[in-house]
């Protein structure tokens, strides 16, 4: 009996001393990893934002495919909530701070075999020139069961959250690019365009440099026309006046439409032009500039399936319907296509 005593409390100092030897060690952490996604920071904050994108970017259904997903009403801002219901812990999360595009705070709970675990979930958004600088963060403090696991196990566990966040901003990095590559290309076949004036600059350029040329030629025809106090009357568009496959060549128009016509002085770059009223055949792009060829490509395809013939002398255009100084976001820009075409004339009735 007294053997068994000496061993009880030879159990208890050791147990004893364990717990004290655990509660000493520091068992607080704050860890982070950030990643640079090449995109706006509205863009990538409105996806951290919202509790219903975790699902798609998130990295732990990788490694629990059955868990469940709940949703309330509010999913996004202050307030915000979601919780899940997994294999090994269920848990919560709850948006306890907003800054928009600046910082998201955040309380996490997991429910594990174990008891509850609390910790602080954290955001930083910093906007560059080369798109966002993400931070995702982490910070708490480990129960006492979770330091004396981690020790006797050797556990890592910032090492094991480390590989999960970085998974995590790989995926959600993945996920807003493939969203800004989103487009659409329609044919919306034959319309009517009722033209009118519009100043405009021209200048020559490669056929892939199109694009940049109509960016850096717009401005300095907005500046015109603010200047000299002239209506802007619709959108901003570009007109091919040629175009050359073979010599890569192309020489372009870019103009904002105005209500009448304006007198320039002779040495003027800006210039005042008329586009008369066209029957056309009209393409809608939603999406990045950069499938406008395609567009294009259909929208010839398109004349060449109903035997349309272009209007002699007509410029083909397009029409910047909406762009970045409304939507950061490529995937819901709009441009609109237009080829004049030739329209007969109804024959007349002979007496």
């Amino acid at each position: 009996m007294k053997i068994l005593k000496y061993l009880f409390f030879l159990l208890l100092i050791i147990f004893i001393a364990g717990a004290i030897y655990f509660a000493t060690q520091d068992g607080t952490y704050d860890i982070k990893e950030s990643k640079r996604i090449e995109a706006p920071v509205s863009l990538v904050f409105d996806k951290v934002n919202d509790y219903k994108t975790w699902e798609n970017w998130g990295p732990w259904k990788q490694d629990d495919p059955t868990m469940v997903f709940n949703y309330p009403e509010k999913t996004s801002g202050e307030g915000a909530s979601y919780s899940w219901n997994g294999k090994e812990a269920d848990g919560s999360m709850r948006t306890t701070q907003v800054i928009p595009n600046q910082r998201i705070e955040q309380d996490i709970t997991f429910i594990t075999p174990g008891g509850e675990r609390e910790a602080k979930v954290y955001w930083q958004f910093e906007n560059t020139e080369k798109g966002t600088e993400l931070t995702w963060g982490i910070r708490g403090e480990h129960t006492l069961t979770d330091k004396a696991y981690f020790t006797l196990t050797g556990y890592d566990f910032e090492a094991d959250m480390r590989k999960m966040y970085r998974l995590g901003l790989d995926n959600l990095s993945q996920m807003i690019l493939d969203d800004m590559k989103a487009y659409t290309v329609k044919v919306d076949g034959i319309t009517q365009y009722s033209g009118g004036f519009y100043m405009y600059t021209t200048t020559s350029t490669t056929l892939e440099n199109v694009n940049d040329k109509v960016a850096e030629l717009l401005p300095q025809v907005y500046r015109f026309m603010e200047g000299n106090n002239i209506t802007i009357s619709g959108k901003p568009l570009s007109l091919y006046n040629a175009k050359d496959a073979a010599t890569n060549s192309a020489i372009i128009s870019a103009g904002i439409p105005t209500t009448s016509r304006i007198v320039v002085p002779e040495d003027s770059a800006i210039l005042c032009g008329f586009m008369p009223a066209y029957t056309v055949v009209k393409t809608t792009l939603t999406g990045d500039l950069s499938n406008l060829e395609e567009a294009w490509s259909k929208t010839e395809a398109y004349l060449s399936q109903n035997n349309y013939t272009k209007a002699e002398g007509a410029s083909v255009f397009q029409v910047y319907v909406k762009g970045a100084e409304e939507d950061l976001n490529p995937a819901t820009w709009i441009t609109e296509l237009y080829i004049p075409i030739e329209v007969a004339e109804p024959e007349t009735e002979q007496l």
